[in-house]
């Protein structure tokens, strides 16, 4: 598996198709990878004509505004871009359209409206608000959501956020070729995780 640093300017090229593919055998998330991403990341990228964008919208204005808010709850802009600055609501849409299943998709935005029932006003809510509701759906204790809402929620930020070019290049260090191996280095000196 590999995937494409071709220059591109002054920057490279980073296929976020061949990072996905490498997040599926990472362990990450900490639990099993679901499905739709397991689906994506056997997927060959030149199949995707349109990019990373949703090819047609599937989330009305209140539901984008719940995933908005709650990816950025879930990574949020600090000395870093957060989640809406890496692009991850398109990403999300994007797979809810070429790769989760008509159901699949149904549960997601069953999770998305059960949530913003859970919390009226969650969108715009304070960041407090919002991690109460979040913390609230972790637990179940947001029972109208799908019982795999939260780690599917979770496992589409992460994943959207960390194969973008912002997580990549800006959040952690890329290094296409890196240095020599040395067991020793201070890791004070590092700074930030690197991915490469």
């Amino acid at each position: 598996m590999s995937f494409d640093t071709t220059p591109q300017g002054d920057s490279l090229h980073l296929n976020r198709r061949g990072l996905l593919g490498v997040a599926a055998f990472v362990t990450l998330f900490g639990s099993a990878l679901i499905a739709p991403l397991a689906r994506a990341a056997e997927a060959d990228a030149t199949g995707l004509t349109g990019g990373f964008a949703p090819s047609r919208k599937v989330l009305n204005p209140a539901q984008r505004a719940v995933l908005e808010a709650a990816s950025e709850r879930i990574v949020p802009t600090t000395d870093t871009p957060g989640a809406i600055a890496a692009g991850v609501p398109d990403y999300i849409e994007m797979m809810l359209v070429d790769f989760f299943t008509a159901p699949e998709r149904d549960s997601f935005i069953k999770g998305l409206d059960a949530l913003a029932a859970h919390s009226a006003g969650f969108a715009k809510a304070k960041p407090a608000d919002q991690d109460a509701a979040l913390t609230a759906l972790m637990t179940g204790k947001v029972t109208a959501a799908p019982a795999d809402f939260w780690a599917s929620l979770r496992q589409m930020v992460l994943t959207g956020y960390y194969t973008s070019e912002t997580g990549v290049t800006i959040e952690r260090s890329y290094l296409p070729v890196p240095g020599e191996y040395d067991g020793h280095y201070p890791y004070a000196k590092v700074g930030r995780i690197f991915a490469g």
